[in-house]
């Protein structure tokens, strides 16, 4: 998923005032990695974490997790819905309104 301008126009934040604009989506994706790799990790063994964490390869974690963690998609898709969720319902405020 791409955090840019077209992300903060979906999100009704084109208002946002310049200078807060980058920040934001950077909070946003750190946000959402936390949210999702929370999710992912739970249910998974002390081992498996581990395991994990020793891949380097973005195409290798993917197949890692299509084999340990075969709904991580379904995980990540509403783990991002729910944040535009909570941005949407945030709107006025984070455009300063």
């Amino acid at each position: 998923m791409q955090f840019d301008e077209k992300f903060l126009q979906e999100m009704g934040l084109s208002a946002m005032p310049e200078g807060q604009k980058q920040e934001f989506l950077n909070y946003v994706q750190e946000e959402l990695e936390v949210r999702i790799g929370e999710r992912i990790s739970r249910g998974l063994t002390e081992v498996q974490l581990n395991e994990f964490d020793m891949i380097t390869d973005p195409g290798e974690a993917a197949k890692w997790l299509e084999k340990n963690r075969p709904d991580y998609r379904e995980i990540v898709n509403r783990t991002i819905e729910e944040m535009k969720a909570e941005i949407r319902a945030n709107r006025a405020r984070l455009v300063g309104a």
